[in-house]
Parts: C-alpha cells; structure tokens; sequence
C-alpha cells in the first residue's frame, strides 16, 4: 500500500510516500530555519504561508523520488493535530484535495501517533505491545504502546515540554536557532556541576514531569550573573541543563517500565536526537535488560516518513475521514487526555 503522507505541523514542510508502513520511498522536507532563526523562534503566521507557497512542488518532489504516478497511490495521510493551527490547515486542506482528486482514502494521522511509528522505520521488527519515552519541543509524555492504534498516557509534563526548556535557556544564553540542538552540541564532554539545579516532583502522578522551574532557574541563574558581571562558563550550564532534563525522564521511564513490564523501550521526537538522552536511555535499557529502540536522528524531528508510517495502521483500523475533515475535528487518537 502506497500512501502520501503530509506534515505541516509546525515550520517544516514535509511530503513522503512510505509503502506498507515500513518502507520510505520518499521524504521530502522543505525547513524554514533561515526564515525563522532571525525572530529567535518560529512565527505561525509566517510559517502557514511557507507551507502554502512549498507543498505543492514538494508533493511532485516526493512522487518523482518515489518513482511513483499518482495513480499508484493508494491513500493519502496527514497530521491533523496537534500543532500550530495555521500550518496544521494548509496540510490537512492541501490533503482533502489530493485525496478527492485521486478518489483515495484520507487517513487524518496524531502527530504524536507519528512521531512513535517513527521507529517503525528505523526498527522495521519492532511491534507492539512496547513502552515510549515521547520527548519533543511542545510534548514531553510516557506512551504505553498496546497496539498500534491503542494507546494510553501514562505520565506527561504538566507545564513545559523537554524541548521547550532546552530551547528557551538557549535562546538566553544567545544560542543560535533551533536552540536545543545547539545547546546540546555545547554540552558534550563538559562538567555540569558546577551549577546546581532544581528537579521537580509533580504530586498524584510518580510519572508525571514538570520543567517550569528548572527553566526559571536556570534563566534567573544567568540574568544574575550577568547582572554582576560573572563570566558565565558557557559549556558547564548547558551540561548542567542537559543532565537536569536527562535525569528527570530517566527515572520516570524506569519507573514505568516497572509498572507496566514492557520489555522493549521506545524513544521518540525531536529530543530524541539529543545525545546525553540517547547515551542514558541506552545505559537505563542495558542496566534493566530491556530492548532500546531509537530512530535514526533523521526520522527524530518533523517528517512525513513518521506519518506515513501510522497512517497505515490507522487505515487498517478503519480510521479514514470524509472531505469535512478539519484539524482538531476529529476525536482523539491517543486515548482520553490528549
């Protein structure tokens, strides 16, 4: 089965055609990076009217890569929520019409659904049932993965997303944009303690998280020295930041790998690319003898790869929608609180 799948979530826009839920033909990815890095962070307004001006052109992309006709397509999947409602529109609308003009199903795809089965991908004989760590710029959750279209959260942020504080304390220090990437590259071989921050404990959910504060501490941290002329060791707070956020997920996934059992973990999102993140998940699944499943670093941040990947689970579920489909409209996908 041939699906073109659509992303436009945020500030990426991206075209794939994936075959049977495992097998990438094609993923193209327009970026709006050099657009958005002057404001410091992404505009929606501007965003929404990028992915009008790429998504056609990067459609026909995608099918010439693939070496497919539109007619060897056989449905057509999209990212309906969550994210910037503007840019979320043009995809979902820029479906509705390929999907009635090729008389194939519409398959309306989670984003965070998306984001697990990217490591159908990179994993092609990971199944379910399994435990994932979702870690992104606007969602940090625990994802118990029953089945491919059954899932429940299990414990999530309660403020800030991971991705959200790495990239706010970036934006302090006057990091480049995206921030959190770049935070992460500063951080590698240096010594975080000589600066102490906080962890937070959420009350009535051991697997919830919480990252408000430790954002705050970590700017407050920064304008004072600042304020007193300190000289702030650059490499050390952004280690420091890394090993707070680290620790945090860390003992929340093990935590839920106790409680649910799963024998094979599962990361995903854009965090997912971050490297201490990757080097304790890897050291937690040795220290537990479980499975550790990560997705190439590609398949980490936003793509359609991910979202062709689900929509073919979710259409053989029967989870197609009709041309009245709008982002948000539909129920939602990953159980009761999301």
């Amino acid at each position: 089965m041939n699906i073109l799948a659509i992303e436009s979530s945020c500030d990426e826009t991206a075209v794939a055609v994936v075959r049977d839920g495992r097998t990438v033909l094609s993923d193209c990815i327009s970026s709006q990076v050099d657009i958005h890095k002057i404001y410091g962070g992404v505009v929606p307004e501007i965003a929404s009217r990028k992915h009008i001006e790429a998504i056609y052109p990067l459609a026909d992309q995608a099918l010439a890569q693939a070496g497919l006709s539109r007619a060897k397509l056989d449905a057509v999947a999209v990212t309906y929520a969550p994210g910037l409602i503007g840019a979320v529109l043009v995809g979902v609308n820029f479906a509705k019409a390929a999907a009635f003009a090729l008389g194939k199903p519409l398959i309306p795809v989670h984003h965070i659904r998306g984001h697990i089965a990217a490591n159908y991908i990179t994993h092609p004989e990971l199944e379910p049932p399994f435990l994932c760590l979702v870690v992104s710029g606007g969602h940090t959750m625990l994802v118990d993965v029953a089945d491919y279209t059954k899932m429940t959260i299990l414990g999530g942020t309660r403020d800030d997303a991971a991705g959200e504080c790495f990239d706010k304390i970036a934006r302090v220090l006057g990091m480049p944009y995206p921030g959190g990437a770049a935070l992460d590259r500063m951080s590698r071989g240096a010594d975080g303690s000589r600066y102490r921050l906080p962890q937070a404990k959420v009350d009535g959910n051991p697997l919830d998280l919480s990252f408000s504060g430790l954002k705050t501490a970590a700017i407050n941290l920064i304008h004072n020295a600042r304020q007193k002329g300190e000289e702030i060791d650059l490499p050390a707070i952004c280690a420091a930041v890394s090993e707070a956020v680290s620790s945090a997920l860390v003992s929340r996934t093990e935590l839920a790998l106790i409680q649910t059992g799963r024998r094979t973990l599962a990361v995903a999102g854009g965090v997912a690319a971050n490297s201490r993140i990757r080097a304790e998940m890897t050291a937690l699944a040795k220290r537990l003898g479980v499975r550790l499943c990560l997705p190439e670093l590609r398949y980490c941040g936003d793509n359609a790869a991910m979202i062709g990947a689900q929509g073919y689970y979710e259409y053989l579920a029967g989870n197609t929608a009709d041309m009245t489909l709008n982002a948000y409209a539909t129920k939602s996908l990953v159980g009761e609180t999301l």
